[in-house]
């Protein structure tokens, strides 16, 4: 419990440094220019997509930014859909800094029963880490991937999130940042690393293409 408590000061201490620093520095804040989300391409390989409406209520939470919530099925080959969920915030003023998938998905009722961090590969080889949780409600389980990237940095732990997001304010003058999520049912005996293979086929050929909507 007092582990937990720390934690919780130290993030709203962070969110309050940077609430201000942000409301601070907003008005001649650097918005670099990119490609809109939904010019990601809708199939990739065998996968093919279908765009999701977020409802008013998630939209209000989440917040000022740009949403892409898609659902990949593979019709070559039967097995779980994939949905993947970009949410890229040009500007995190107060009340408008990235949520964490964590607290989203107990809220619908997804309880985590594992959590990894695994190392994700660029295309020059390089890694970067992302959160893997196992979920599980009501007797089913969902695999979940996701990070936080901004300006050619991928980190999965929230608070170094908050704390690039405070220096790159004060650096760059910037403040946009986007979470990156995806999200795969698992079949009753399917291990985390069977789900992760397919949630990967999939990303490995996403990744390479963020910097176009996410600016370095």
């Amino acid at each position: 419990m007092k582990s937990a408590s720390l934690r919780f000061v130290v993030v709203a201490l962070m969110m309050g440094a940077a609430a201000l620093l942000l409301q601070a520095r907003s008005s001649n804040e650097v918005l670099p220019q990119r490609e809109p989300l939904t010019s990601l391409p809708d199939h990739f390989g065998p996968w093919v997509s279908q765009d999701l409406v977020i409802d008013q209520q998630t939209l209000d939470i989440l917040g000022a930014g740009e949403f892409l919530h898609r659902n990949f099925e593979n019709p070559a080959q039967p097995q779980p859909w994939i949905d993947l969920l970009i949410a890229y915030f040009p500007s995190q003023k107060a009340g408008d800094t990235i949520h964490s998938p964590n607290h989203c998905l107990q809220g619908e009722g997804w309880v985590p029963i594992q959590r990894d961090v695994i190392q994700l590969s660029r295309p020059d080889g390089s890694l970067f880490p992302a959160n893997r949780f196992v979920t599980s409600k009501g007797g089913d389980r969902e695999l979940v991937i996701y990070w936080y990237q901004a300006h050619d940095r991928a980190v999965a732990n929230e608070y170094w999130s908050k704390y690039y997001l405070v220096t790159d304010s004060i650096r760059m003058n910037r403040s946009d940042g986007a979470l990156i999520r995806l999200i795969t049912p698992m079949y009753r005996k399917e291990s985390p690393a069977a789900a992760e293979a397919r949630l990967l086929d999939l990303g490995s050929q996403i990744v390479p293409l963020l910097n176009r909507y996410i600016p370095r």
